[in-house]
């Protein structure tokens, strides 16, 4: 029997495949979150290298915000990463949700990275 985190694994793993069949000239924008936090990330997978992140870890985030784990602390981290992936050149990404639904604070991030110009 697997246990949580293999399975977490998998739907990752899962995720990711599908992506890379898809869309393989778009760089990916990659969340992950915890319980206090939430991180994003911009990678271009054919050089291997992260483009732009943004995470409420920063220092000028978190006299921002009340809390890392709320939807709209996962908005100011969506707005944050689409202004700085424009700035690094990049307009259209992939989203890869890793193991996550497509819910509260990853959708709240995905709508703000919208809104900030990203297209995917």
């Amino acid at each position: 029997m697997a246990n949580a985190k293999e399975l977490a694994g998998r739907r990752a793993r899962r995720t990711r495949l599908k992506i890379r069949r898809r869309v393989k000239d778009r760089p990916r924008l990659s969340v992950f979150r915890s319980g206090k936090h939430i991180y994003a990330q911009v990678i271009d997978d054919r050089e291997g290298k992260t483009c732009a992140a943004a995470s409420t870890v920063e220092k000028d985030l978190r006299s921002k915000l009340a809390t890392g784990a709320s939807k709209e602390a996962a908005a100011e981290i969506g707005k944050l990463i689409a202004e700085r992936a424009i700035a690094a050149g990049v307009s259209t990404v992939v989203f890869d949700r890793g193991a996550y639904r497509f819910h509260g604070r990853i959708k709240a991030l995905a709508d703000a990275a919208r809104e900030g110009g990203l297209s995917f």
